[in-house]
């Protein structure tokens, strides 16, 4: 169950230098650090891309007592099988300290909030299947539907 002193909230524009520890954070996680780093520069048009109206993508922050422990990133996308868009969230981020306390219940409730405010149909997202503390959550707060995730680079050989 989520704390009920977490905040879920739009990102601001003020809070760049307490997201990217988040964001390094998230991308560290999933094997993004050091010298397989993202380029600076994805970061960056990242972060201009949530203040950007003409952007389909979207930010969460989880707040507590003036902290962020947790961020969401999450977009609008058409689909050829529904005429409602579909929200797909992309990013998702407990800082180690904060886990097992609500958090991320908190962010995707929110995030789901807002999809059902855009007209969504629903919400997905995927997970890496070693993590396992999340997929607890997973699986107690969304459906797996059975589908397998194939994925192949368009970079040239």
């Amino acid at each position: 169950m989520a704390s009920p002193d977490i905040l879920v909230r739009a990102v601001e524009r003020e809070d760049l230098d307490r997201w990217l520890p988040l964001w390094d954070g998230y991308n560290a996680f999933y094997g993004r650090s050091g010298p397989t780093a993202l380029p600076r520069n994805v970061t960056e048009v990242t972060w201009q891309r949530f203040f950007d109206a003409y952007e389909p993508v979207h930010a969460l922050v989880a707040e507590r007592a003036g902290e962020l422990h947790g961020l969401a990133h999450y977009l609008f996308h058409r689909s050829t099988t529904a005429i409602a868009p579909n929200c797909y969230l992309q990013d998702l981020f407990t800082s180690p300290a904060a886990r097992g306390q609500g958090v991320g219940r908190a962010l995707i409730a929110g995030v789901t909030e807002r999809a059902r405010a855009g007209g969504a149909q629903g919400v997905y997202w995927h997970t890496h299947e070693s993590n396992q503390r999340a997929r607890v959550l997973y699986d107690a707060v969304a459906d797996r539907p059975g589908f397998i995730v194939y994925s192949r680079s368009v970079a040239p050989d």
